[in-house]
């Protein structure tokens, strides 16, 4: 017994006895093993670099049994699930020569500016309010207003004679103008007579010394746009104009609106509340006219308003209601609800006024007797 007990204490001293010499000359020895045996590790992942730790240590199935299935097994990786490599082709360089030196000697580019149209209509929305909008160039030589009848008639209709109404179609086809718009207002009798005086080509279609009605639109010598109200600042001198039209009530004046139907002499509930309308109107500078029709009911304040909006400086209103009706060239954009009596015609370069009418034009420019021969033969 005494024995086994010095054995066992001495059993104890040697586990418990501090590291000897002897052990640290082990030491690089097995730090040496370690180090062995990480880089071998190393040098196995970098050869099988898609596997991991866990693909390994798996165990591999044997060989009659079926194959592993991506969509079932989540650790095996699947073809779409892999990175797609940049396989474009490297850029392709290509040697030139040196480009001969660069000549600083102006060079001429054509203008393809588009040609501004004396006529022209344009489609928008104005406060909500859908319109045709005819701007028509006065200063363009090649720009002549007139105004077409019914039948073709010589006078327009009075009190005295009348040739009726037609139908809008024939009045754009027989006329062939640029531009084919509504005129003035006339009776529904018989006789449907037409409003106020009436001029073109600079002769009286239409004339009553008492006509004091309205407000009319005149053009001068050169295509000068005047607007007069009768009733307020006296009767036009219609024998000064080369077109004359007679209309209302007016919308504005001196760029201010000016809306007084009553004093004009306009009675008519129609013609005084909200309808579907048109008017015309010029600039300041009288350089152009605008033509505009209302394609939805309008009262006359804000069919004023519009009509300043677009730069008009004097306006007024022209028949509309059922009268109203547009047509550019051979294309109608905006029919009547019945037959006319009178409408506006404009002629451009595309849609040339007649001779006749331009022999006119020149004489009124001069009432010399070579003014006549020198338009007759251009």
């Amino acid at each position: 017994m005494v024995e086994r007990l010095r054995q066992y204490r001495e059993r104890t001293r040697a586990q418990n006895r501090p590291p000897t010499i002897q052990t640290f000359k082990n030491l690089p020895i097995v730090l040496a093993n370690i180090l062995i045996l990480f880089a071998g590790t190393v040098a196995l992942l970098q050869a099988y670099p898609h596997f991991t730790t866990r693909e390994l240590t798996r165990d591999l199935p044997p060989e009659d049994s079926a194959p592993a299935d991506p969509a079932a097994d989540p650790d095996i990786p699947s073809p779409l699930q892999a990175p797609i490599e940049d396989t474009d082709p490297p850029p392709v360089v290509t040697f030139r020569p040196p480009s001969p030196p660069v000549s600083h000697a102006p060079t001429l580019v054509p203008s393809h500016a588009p040609t501004p149209q004396p006529v022209s209509v344009l489609y928008r929305k104005v406060a909500g309010i859908p319109v045709y909008i005819a701007t028509i160039d006065l200063k363009d030589p090649e720009t002549f207003l007139h105004i077409g009848l019914a039948k073709n008639a010589p006078q327009a209709n009075s009190a005295r004679s009348t040739k009726g109404d037609e139908a809008f179609v024939h009045l754009v086809r027989r006329n062939r103008a640029a531009l084919t718009l509504s005129g003035t207002f006339f009776s529904m009798d018989r006789q449907k007579r037409v409003m106020g005086n009436m001029v073109a080509g600079g002769q009286f279609l239409k004339f009553s010394p008492w006509e004091n009605y309205g407000t009319t639109l005149g053009l001068r010598v050169g295509n000068q746009p005047e607007m007069i109200t009768a009733r307020v600042q006296g009767k036009p001198r219609w024998q000064d104009h080369w077109f004359s039209l007679t209309a209302g009530p007016r919308l504005l004046s001196q760029g201010k609106l000016w809306i007084n139907p009553k004093k004009e002499g306009f009675t008519d509930r129609a013609v005084m509340g909200s309808a579907i309308r048109s008017a015309i109107g010029f600039p300041k500078s009288g350089h152009k006219l605008l033509h505009v029709t209302f394609l939805k009911p309008v009262s006359l304040k804000r069919e004023a308003e519009i009509m300043r909006y677009l730069g008009c400086y004097e306006a007024m209103n022209l028949d509309g209601g059922t009268s109203l009706a547009i047509a550019k060239g051979n294309r109608i954009l905006k029919s009547p609800g019945r037959n006319l009596t009178n409408v506006i015609t404009v002629y451009d370069t595309q849609f040339p006024a007649p001779k006749h009418l331009k022999v006119s034009w020149y004489g009124f420019q001069n009432s010399d007797i070579l003014a006549f021969q020198d338009a007759s033969n251009p």
